[in-house]
């Protein structure tokens, strides 16, 4: 089985072109499959049986590993099989009737309209790094894009007059609108800050750090935690908490699911329901609380 896992990593690297985190993450997943197997004194791959299989899925579940993680494994298991097949190698995918646990989707956290005034409040000075942080949080909030995407924009992807964005994913390209609060902010930030962060006039990011050179995301997160805290938020903030709200708080006033699909950048609408459940959960509470029979 060594060997045919060897040959397998090789043909992900040579024939796929998988990333090396992405082999090594199947490497891991096949080699604990191995070990299960050598217990069993099984130690070719077409002396495995389906029950073999079945069984190392059971093992898996009763060492309490999470469905998300069992699930990755049978992944690794089904290609490494189809790859035998494909070869060779064995005479059947037995692998073909594994089926993967019913993963449950968390429900994305989200803050309050009030906790989202708070945070964006914060950063209320008129220093260089102020402005540009609050800028920065504004637009976030605004316009419900990703952190990559933010720390990504360059000078000619902001339209101020008309108030948009431009997001470019690979081919994919989206325009999303932000408000008044936002493009007061982001002008602010290019009047009175950008300027004087700058090191260099040929620099097309948008918002740069303190060296004069793009946004992290590390040092955006580092911001948003910084400012969470001084604003006594208590639970854990990250950007994607900003995103999670942007949709959640569209939905809750009118907004339809299919336009916030399109500014979140969702290729399957199904991602973008998900808010959906959180705004009817809201909903089922406040009617638990407030009625006199809930």
């Amino acid at each position: 089985m060594e060997a045919a896992i060897e040959l397998f990593m090789s043909y992900l690297h040579n024939v796929k072109k998988m990333s090396e985190n992405t082999r090594l993450s199947y490497q891991r997943d096949l080699k604990k499959m191995q070990s299960f197997l050598a217990d069993l004194d099984i130690y070719e791959v077409n002396r495995v049986s389906q029950t073999n299989l079945n069984s190392y899925v059971l093992y898996l579940e009763k060492q309490h590993f999470a469905p998300a993680t069992i699930s990755r494994n049978i992944a690794s298991i089904k290609a490494f099989y189809h790859f035998l097949f494909k070869e060779r190698m064995v005479e059947e995918d037995i692998s073909d009737e594994l089926k993967a646990p019913k993963i449950e989707k968390k429900l994305p956290e989200t803050m309050t309209i009030t906790e989202v005034d708070r945070l964006l409040t914060q950063p209320s000075g008129d220093t260089p790094k102020e402005l540009r942080d609050r800028a920065m949080l504004e637009l976030l909030y605004a316009t419900g894009i990703r952190v990559s995407e933010l720390i990504s924009l360059t000078m000619s992807d902001i339209n101020l007059k008309m108030g948009f964005v431009i997001c470019r994913d690979g081919s994919r390209e989206r325009v999303i609108p932000f408000g008044n609060k936002a493009r007061k902010a982001v002008m602010a930030y290019l009047e009175k800050s950008r300027g004087a962060l700058l090191k260099s006039d040929a620099e097309e990011i948008l918002f740069v750090n303190c060296s004069g050179k793009p946004m992290s995301r590390q040092g955006f997160w580092k911001l948003v935690k910084y400012y969470a805290e001084k604003a006594g938020i208590e639970e854990e903030i990250t950007p994607h908490t900003l995103r999670h709200s942007f949709a959640v708080h569209l939905l809750e006033n009118g907004a339809d699911l299919h336009s916030v699909q399109e500014m979140m950048g969702h290729s399957d609408i199904s991602t973008t329901q998900i808010y959906i459940n959180k705004n009817r959960n809201k909903i089922r509470e406040v009617y638990t609380k407030a009625h006199p029979r809930g």
